[in-house]
């Protein structure tokens, strides 16, 4: 029985048009998403084949194989999340205060966010997440699937800039496809994964 399963999106191929198309839709997440979510699948297996067997040589590529698929599901699962036709605009409320209390404004964070996007070098995200030991937002970029980010930070906001995401509609022009990104993103998600991080972290022992 799998452990992970690819879920629908919680809206049609073409709800987000023009931003992005409905074929780029489909293709990202029957083809690209399932795949990680495959991948995820077989590494679990073959490990529990390992340790069943006790040759464990090649636990290393495993895990490695493992952490990169895992780390393709979750990241697109949100990402999906973090879209919506009736997006767009400004984000209300607490998680509109505390990117202003954090980044100084909302403009100065939407800049900040947009050249850690454009920033990223080959593939990988851009990603707005909540510091648990610092107690407050930050932008990272996540190179390929699950580099350089810390441990402790949950995502809130994840901006896919693999080629896959947009080449078929922006081609190489990837800062078409950021620009395009900030008229889809669903704040009130982005707020329910804000409210709920704190929650989850309120009980954490800080340095």
């Amino acid at each position: 029985m799998p452990v992970y399963s690819l879920p629908d999106l919680p809206y049609d191929y073409a709800a987000l048009q023009p931003s992005i198309s409905a074929r780029i839709m489909e293709l990202h997440h029957d083809k690209h998403h399932q795949a990680y979510v495959t991948g995820a699948n077989i590494a679990l297996d073959q490990l529990a084949e390992a340790r069943d067997s006790g040759n464990l040589a090649n636990v290393n590529k495993l895990t490695k194989d493992l952490a990169f698929n895992l780390a393709g599901h979750v990241n697109h699962s949100i990402f999906w999340t973090n879209l919506s036709p009736d997006g767009g605009d400004r984000p209300t409320g607490d998680i509109a205060a505390v990117i202003d209390d954090s980044f100084g404004s909302f403009d100065k964070f939407t800049a900040h966010f947009t050249a850690a996007a454009m920033g990223v070098q080959g593939s990988g995200w851009a990603a707005l997440v909540y510091d648990s030991i610092g107690q407050r937002p930050i932008v990272l970029q996540y190179h390929d699937q699950q580099q350089d980010f810390p441990a402790g930070t949950i995502p809130l906001l994840l901006l896919d800039v693999w080629e896959h995401a947009y080449y078929l509609d922006y081609a190489n022009v990837r800062a078409d496809y950021v620009k395009a990104f900030w008229n889809i993103v669903s704040w009130s998600n982005v707020q329910e994964r804000f409210t709920t991080a704190q929650k989850q972290t309120a009980g954490l022992l800080v340095p």
